[in-house]
C-alpha cells in the first residue's frame, strides 16, 4: 500500500507541477527559515552548558545596596577573600576558582607575537568546562608561576603545531612562561573563553589586590562547583553568615548563580533575576515555528485551491471501495513527500544563506550533519510538517461525497468551512501585521539611542592601549605626536572614554548625612588636557592644568555626581576618595561611557599619571585620516616595537554598544520579510481556492455582461476585509507587545501613531497585489470553459 501511495504521489506531484512547485517552495521557505532561528537559538540556549556538570557549576554575583534597603544593582564580581571562605566553611563547595575578567595581551615565540585573549584563574578551572586535553595534565597544568595553558588555535599561531610542552612563550615582552599544556578551542557560546590561561599565583604579582585576601575590590570572578544534590538556597543562605563572619560590611551582598543561566537571565532588579536575553529567544522561537506554521498553511491552502482537481480522482476510488482511512493515507502521503523534498532544499537553502547570516551577527553557526540528534530533529520536523501541512486537504478532500465528487458538485462544509479558511488568511496577516509594526518600533528605537547625544566630540577621537613601553614612555610619545601635526591634544587614562565597571563606593562627601555611602560611583584616573581632548562640555570651573601644582588633590565630577552630593555650589567643596581629600575643580556634563540605554553612574576624575591603561588622542583634521594613523603608527612603533600598534575610532567602539539590538533588527527584517512573503503565497493559494469555487458563476456572469473589473471586485472585497480584521486584531497586540519591550529602557522612544496605518497600508497593498493578479487570471477566462463541463 505504501509503494503504491508513493507511486499515486509521485505522479500527482509531476502533473501539477506549478502547484507543486509553489507548495513545495513555501515549505521550503518557511523550514530553511526556521531552521536557521533555531540554529541560533540553539547557539544562545546553549551557553555555558557544555561541561556534563555545567548544572552544578554557579558564578558570584554581588549586590549593590541602595536606598530603603534596596538593592539598586547587581553584577557578576566578587572580592578576593570571598572564594577562599566559602570553600573553607560550606562543605556543600566542591571545587572553586578564582579568575580575572580577561583581557587581550601580547604573547610571543620569538619575534612571531600577537594579542590574545588572556585569562588568570586557579586550577580548579579545568572542574567547571569539559576541557579537552591534547598536551599536558589538567593536575598539573597551572601548579607552577610562570605556567601557561595554551588553545590549540593559539599554539598552531605561536608555533606552527600543537606538540609544544615544555617550550617558551614571552608575555607581555616581559615575562618567560613554560608551556604546560595544550587545550582544544573552547565554543564560541562559552562566557569564560580564552586563547592561553595563566595561574592565579602569577596573577598575584602584578595585582597586589588578587595576592591578599581583601573583602574591599570587586575585580574578580568566583566560580564555584557545588557537590551534586546540593540546595543551592542553603548555600547561598551559609554564604551570607561568612561574610557576616568574616566583615563589617552589613551592606555586602555576595550569591551564587547558575553560570548556565546567566547569558539569558542577566537582567536583575532588585538583587533578583526577572529576565534578559531570554525574551529574545522567546520571540526567535515563536518566530521561527510562526513562518513553519504560516508555511503549512500555505500547503493547505493550495491543496484546498486544487480540491476540484481532485474531486473525481476521490469519488472514483471511492466508488470501487476505497475506504476513507486509505485516502487519507494518500493524501499524508503526498505531504510528507513534498515535506521531504522541501527540506532537502531548505538544507540548501541554508547552507548558501549561513555565510551570510554568520557575518551579519558575527557569529560562527553551522549545521552538524554528523551529528544523529541533529537528523533526528530534522526528520522529526519533515514527519510534523507533512502531518500538519497534509492534515485539514487530506481529511477534507477524504469526506468528499462519492457521487457529489463525480457530479463535481462540492459544497464545502458550511459555516465551519468558511470560518476556517477566513481563520487561516486573518491568522497569517495578523502575524505579518504584527512583525511589520515590530520591525519599525525596533528600528526607530535603534535610532533613537543612536541619535542620543553621547556628550562629547566622538568624531576624529581615537585610542589605543598604553601597554609595554608606552607606559613609561607616554611624555615622549605625546611630544612626538604633537610635534608632527597628526594630534592636536592627547590624554592617558586608566581605563577608555567607553568602558565597562571602575565602579566603587568608598567616597564621602561635606554634608553627608548617612555613615556610608550607598550610591554606586565610576572612577577615571587620567592625565592633563582630559576634557580638551574628549570635547566633554565643561559646566564650571575647568580642567587638570600644568599650571597648578594643587591639580594632584583637584578632582572632576559629572553633573549627577554633584546632584548626589546636594552641592549647590561645588566649586572649592571636598570629597573624599579612598581615605584622600581631593577638591573639586571642575563640572562635566555627563555622558554615556557604559550602556546607551540607561543613564550612566556618577563619575569622578582625577589626576593619576601613574595608573596607565588607554591613551586618547584626537586627530588633526587638518590632514587626512590616513596620514594622521600613519604617523601615529610609525612614532608608536619605534618607541614600543614589541607591540603591534591598534588603534580604535571612538564612533566604531560606540557602535559596538548596539550590537544586541541590532541583532534583534536584522533578525526580525529578515525573517519578518520571508512570512510576510510565505503569507503572501497563502493568500494566493487562497484566492485561487475561491476562484476555483466559483468558476460557474463567474462564466454566468461574464456571459451576461460582468467586466473583469466587476468579477476582480467580488472576487478580492471579502479577502480585503479579511485582512482588515486582521489589522483590526494585530495593531492592539503588537502595541502592547512592544510597548512593553520599549519600556526594558530607560531612554526609548514612542510608537508613532503613522507606524500603524504604515503596516496596515503595506500589507493591504501586498495583499492586493497578490489578489489581483489571481483575481485578473480568473476574471480573464473564458467563459465556455467555465460552462462547458455541465
Amino acid at each position: 500500500m505504501f509503494k503504491l501511495n508513493l507511486k499515486i504521489a509521485l505522479r500527482n506531484l509531476w502533473k501539477n507541477k506549478t502547484a507543486s512547485f509553489i507548495n513545495i517552495i513555501g515549505l521550503a521557505i518557511g523550514l530553511a527559515a526556521c531552521l536557521m532561528l533555531l540554529l541560533y537559538v540553539s547557539y544562545e540556549w546553549n551557553f555555558d552548558k557544555q561541561a556534563k556538570n555545567s548544572i552544578d557549576v554557579y558564578t558570584t554575583m554581588t549586590n549593590i545596596p541602595g536606598d530603603d534597603g534596596k538593592i539598586a544593582g547587581t553584577f557578576e564580581g566578587s572580592v578576593s577573600a570571598f572564594g577562599p571562605a566559602i570553600k573553607q566553611d560550606i562543605p556543600e563547595i566542591e571545587y572553586m576558582s578564582r579568575m580575572d575578567y580577561g583581557k587581550k595581551n601580547l604573547i610571543a615565540n620569538g619575534t612571531n607575537s600577537f594579542k590574545r585573549n588572556s585569562k588568570f584563574a586557579e586550577p580548579d578551572i579545568f572542574k567547571m568546562y569539559d576541557y579537552t586535553f591534547i598536551q599536558g595534565n589538567p593536575e598539573t597544568a597551572l601548579k607552577g608561576i610562570n605556567s601557561v595553558v595554551l588553545t590549540e588555535s593559539t599554539a598552531k599561531i605561536l608555533f606552527g603545531t600543537t606538540d609544544v610542552l615544555n617550550k617558551t612563550v614571552r608575555f607581555q615582552d616581559k615575562l618567560d612562561l613554560n608551556v604546560t599544556a595544550v587545550i582544544k578551542d573552547q565554543p564560541d557560546n562559552s562566557s569564560n573563553k580564552f586563547d592561553y590561561l595563566m595561574p592565579w599565583s602569577l596573577l598575584g604579582t602584578r595585582d597586589p589586590m588578587a595576592q591578599t585576601l581583601n573583602w574591599e575590590s570587586y575585580s574578580y570572578v568566583t566560580l564555584v562547583r557545588l557537590k551534586p544534590g546540593a540546595d543551592a538556597e542553603l548555600v547561598n543562605q551559609k554564604i551570607k553568615e561568612v561574610i557576616r563572619k568574616n566583615t563589617k560590611d552589613s551592606f555586602q551582598s555576595q550569591s551564587l548563580f547558575p553560570l548556565s543561566k546567566l547569558h539569558l537571565y542577566s537582567k536583575f532588579e532588585n538583587g533578583k533575576s526577572i529576565g534578559g536575553a531570554i525574551e529574545q529567544i522567546r520571540l526567535f522561537m515563536g518566530l521561527a515555528f510562526g513562518i513553519l506554521l504560516i508555511a503549512c498553511i500555505n500547503f493547505m491552502n493550495m491543496a484546498t485551491a486544487k480540491s476540484e482537481k481532485r474531486a473525481k480522482e476521490v469519488g472514483i476510488k471511492k466508488t470501487i471501495g476505497a475506504n476513507r482511512a486509505s485516502l487519507i493515507m494518500q493524501f499524508l502521503t503526498e505531504s510528507i513527500l513534498m515535506a521531504f523534498v522541501a527540506v532537502i532544499i531548505a538544507i540548501v537553502l541554508l547552507e548558501v544563506s549561513l555565510p551570510t547570516f554568520n557575518s551579519l551577527l558575527n557569529i560562527k553557526l553551522s549545521m552538524h550533519y554528523f551529528n544523529a540528534l541533529n537528523w533526528v530533529g530534522v526528520l522529526s520536523i519533515v514527519f510534523i510538517t507533512g502531518l500538519i501541512a497534509g492534515s485539514y486537504p487530506a481529511f477534507y478532500l477524504s469526506a468528499f461525497n462519492p457521487i457529489q465528487n463525480l457530479k463535481r458538485k462540492i459544497n464545502g462544509r458550511g459555516w465551519a468551512d468558511i470560518n476556517l479558511r477566513q481563520v487561516l488568511v486573518v491568522g497569517q496577516f495578523c502575524f505579518a501585521i504584527i512583525l511589520i509594526i515590530s520591525t519599525l518600533v525596533i528600528y526607530r528605537q535603534i535610532q533613537y539611542v543612536k541619535n542620543r547625544p553621547v556628550g562629547f566630540n566622538i568624531n576624529a577621537l581615537v585610542e589605543m592601549p598604553q601597554e609595554g613601553e608606552l607606559k613609561t614612555k607616554y611624555d615622549i610619545l605625546k611630544n612626538e605626536l604633537l610635534k608632527s601635526g597628526a594630534v592636536t591634544s592627547m590624554f592617558q587614562s586608566s581605563v577608555s572614554l567607553s568602558h565597562h565597571g571602575a565602579n566603587f563606593l568608598d567616597i564621602k562627601w561635606e554634608g553627608m548625612t548617612q555613615p556610608e555611602n550607598r550610591v554606586m560611583f565610576n572612577q577615571v584616573a587620567t592625565s592633563y588636557d582630559f576634557l580638551k581632548t574628549n570635547g566633554i562640555k565643561l559646566l564650571e570651573g575647568r580642567d587638570f592644568s600644568e599650571q597648578f601644582a594643587s591639580d594632584s588633590l583637584g578632582v572632576l565630577v559629572s553633573a549627577s555626581a554633584v546632584k548626589t552630593f546636594g552641592y549647590k555650589d561645588p566649586l572649592g567643596k571636598t570629597v573624599t576618595v579612598f581615605g584622600n581629600k581631593l577638591n573639586i575643580i571642575g563640572v562635566f556634563d555627563d555622558y554615556v561611557w557604559d550602556s546607551p540605554y540607561k543613564a550612566n553612574n556618577p563619575m569622578v576624575v582625577f589626576l593619576n599619571t601613574k595608573r596607565a591603561g588607554t591613551i586618547t588622542m584626537r586627530l588633526n583634521e587638518a590632514h587626512t585620516v590616513a596620514n594622521n594613523i600613519n604617523t601615529i603608527s610609525q612614532i608608536t612603533k619605534s618607541l614600543n616595537p614589541a607591540y603591534p600598534v591598534e588603534i580604535n575610532f571612538l564612533n566604531n567602539v560606540y557602535a559596538e554598544k548596539y550590537n544586541a539590538e541590532k541583532t534583534l533588527g536584522i533578525l526580525a527584517n529578515l525573517f519578518g520579510g520571508l512570512a510576510i512573503f510565505v503569507s503572501c503565497l497563502g493568500l494566493f493559494g487562497l484566492v485561487a481556492y475561491s476562484a476555483e469555487q466559483r468558476t460557474k458563476e463567474f462564466g454566468v456572469r461574464k456571459v451576461l455582461g460582468a467586466s473583469v473589473a466587476n468579477l476582480m471586485q467580488i472576487l478580492s472585497v471579502s479577502f480585503v476585509k479579511m485582512i482588515l480584521v486582521a489589522v483590526v486584531i494585530a495593531v492592539p497586540l503588537s502595541y502592547y507587545a512592544m510597548n512593553k519591550w520599549l519600556n526594558q529602557f530607560e531612554f526609548h522612544t514612542e510608537i508613532s501613531w503613522w507606524i500603524v496605518p504604515l503596516a496596515a497600508a503595506g500589507t493591504l497593498s501586498l495583499a492586493l497585489i497578490t489578489i489581483s493578479f489571481q483575481a485578473f487570471r480568473s476574471a480573464k477566462a473564458n467563459p465556455v470553459d467555465a460552462l462547458k463541463y455541465e
